[in-house]
């Protein structure tokens, strides 16, 4: 078995620190983060070209799109979108266009749908959980977790950004460089892990970002809060969102583009919750293509179902994390040889939150090789509690 090489050669994946206003922060991050930066827009020109036929210039004109609806949604993002180009050297519409990466790439595999015999197929990205308690019960913690498997070159360009905003709780996201979020948790107890999804109403129209809403996520003190961000606007693509809360309160939200209409929640079944990368939701009222588009998302969720419980520990994921089941198309997944360069996925990174203990540790590739390092959060002012052990 093949595993995914480190960033930096030694297990560690670079720490990002920024603090301050929403431009002041961007500029940190693209100036501490340069050459990673530089790094994702480069990969994903090729990205883009592969998967869309796009060259860069036409993906840049594709991203602008979104500025308005990202500037009334929270301007804010926007600003800091602006620090990251600056502090990196990079034009806003570069940053910009990674940031819209989903809304690309996803939309033209919509496009493109079933009726073609050979299109590239994204890979897959995701499986994730949540271990509620019951109410009463303040033995055990809120336990979040998932593998995030997508691209081989983001192991190259992966950071944890920890950011002190001036405006809103500090947080933590595990994030691929000059994105605004992905996973992480907040100094409010609110963690959050995602997973792709595709629609037939994915055309990449306008709206809010799914990286976006990820960042306002963690902006947030409550799940009701999050949902309340996933219902303002309209949403440019599919997507769940995974959100739980140090208090014992979870969601799985699946979404489809358009408004509030289209939020498909999922509740805690016996203290769990787990998803990988198609809808559950009998309700869904777009065409699901994600069985299509990421087939390997049943097996995935199988094998969640089989191995998580309600009571499972941080140690019973790390191990679930590690399952080959299916392999190489498995929880823990790894590149498939067959497969064209570009479209080879694999876990990139695994992550593990006590959201009780404001903890968190990172595997920084495959789990079933690469070590679990917790990475030191007490800044965001954890409780005293030790929390779970891994």
């Amino acid at each position: 078995m093949t595993s995914t090489p480190p960033v930096n050669g030694t297990g560690a994946i670079p720490r990002v620190r920024v603090e301050g206003t929403s431009y002041e922060r961007g500029r940190q991050y693209g100036a501490q983060a340069r050459d990673r930066v530089r790094l994702s827009v480069q990969a994903y020109q090729r990205v883009f070209a592969h998967y869309a036929g796009w060259d860069w210039p036409e993906v840049r004109r594709a991203a602008t799109g979104f500025e308005a609806p990202i500037a009334g949604f929270r301007p804010g993002y926007l600003e800091e979108m602006r620090g990251i180009a600056d502090g990196a050297g990079l034009d806003l519409a570069d940053v910009l266009a990674i940031n819209v990466r989903t809304e690309v790439m996803y939309a033209a595999k919509a496009r493109q749908a079933p009726l073609a015999t050979r299109v590239p197929v994204p890979p897959a990205e995701c499986s994730a959980f949540a271990v509620v308690p019951a109410p009463g019960d303040s033995r055990t913690a809120t336990l979040l977790g998932q593998n995030w498997d997508w691209l081989l070159h983001s192991a190259q360009t992966l950071i944890v950004l920890e950011a002190s905003p001036d405006d809103g709780p500090g947080f933590v996201t595990v994030v691929e460089a000059g994105l605004l979020a992905k996973a992480g948790l907040n100094a409010a107890g609110l963690g959050l892990v995602t997973n792709a999804l595709v629609t037939d109403a994915d055309l990449g129209e306008p709206g809010l970002p799914y990286h976006v809403l990820l960042r306002a996520i963690l902006d947030c003190a409550t799940v009701t809060e999050a949902l309340m961000v996933l219902q303002a606007g309209m949403r440019s693509s599919s997507a769940n969102y995974l959100i739980a809360h140090a208090s014992g309160a979870a969601l799985d939200v699946e979404a489809a583009p358009g408004d509030f209409t289209r939020l498909y929640p999922q509740i805690p079944d016996q203290g769990l919750l787990v998803h990988t990368n198609h809808f559950l939701s009998p309700r869904l009222h777009p065409v699901d293509l994600s069985l299509w588009a990421m087939p390997d998302s049943a097996v995935r969720l199988q094998r969640l179902q089989a191995g998580a419980t309600g009571s499972a520990t941080l140690g019973d994921l790390r191990v679930l994390l590690a399952d080959h089941a299916d392999y190489p198309h498995s929880i823990c997944s790894h590149p498939d040889p067959g497969e064209h360069p570009l479209e080879q996925g694999a876990t990139i990174a695994s992550i593990l939150m006590d959201l009780n203990a404001r903890r968190l540790w990172i595997a920084a590739g495959h789990p079933c090789q690469a070590p679990y390092q917790e990475l030191d959060v007490s800044w965001l002012g954890a409780p005293a509690a030790a929390g779970a052990a891994l």
